[in-house]
């Protein structure tokens, strides 16, 4: 039984060493370790912190972003639409535009059409009194040849001239 019963001394030289190298491992390794503890927890507790702050951040910018895209969008679509206005009043314009020129051209045209009209009945009537003439002359020059056919031309004049 002497080995499961120690003696008095055993236990007072065990419980002293023990109480010896509680208070060197207080002293020396417990703060130390503690402190190292401490000083982890507390960096995880800022490490949190920011990144709470960050998704915060995130967040807020992601908002931000999403409000920046839509003004974009609107802005686009208020560009497009007025875009779409301009291209067409100035298509509008320019098919008033060709209109008008193309009334004044086919307006230029009727008139050298007529003109060139008139020219040509001129040149025709001219050309016409020039071949009546000299048909006429022809005619004259035929009937004039012969003696009694002068006479019953003449004869034929004087009646009508009577009349009148």
């Amino acid at each position: 039984m002497e080995l499961v019963t120690p003696s008095i001394g055993l236990v007072f030289w065990t419980a002293l060493a023990f109480i010896c190298l509680l208070i060197l491992l207080r002293k020396l390794a417990w703060k130390p370790i503690l402190g190292a503890i401490h000083d982890r927890e507390q960096s995880i507790d800022e490490a949190l912190n920011k990144a709470e702050l960050a998704k915060q951040e995130m967040t807020r910018l992601t908002a931000q972003n999403q409000d920046l895209m839509q003004q974009a969008r609107a802005e686009r679509d208020e560009i497009l639409k007025e875009a779409k206005t301009l291209k067409d009043s100035i298509l509008n314009e320019a098919k008033k535009q060709a209109q008008v020129e193309g009334a004044k051209l086919i307006e230029k045209a009727k008139i050298e059409i007529e003109n060139q009209k008139k020219v040509a009945l001129a040149e025709v009537k001219g050309q016409v009194s020039t071949l009546s003439l000299e048909i006429a002359e022809r005619i004259l020059r035929n009937q004039l040849d012969d003696k009694a056919k002068q006479e019953a031309l003449v004869a034929n004049l004087l009646k009508d001239v009577e009349l009148n």
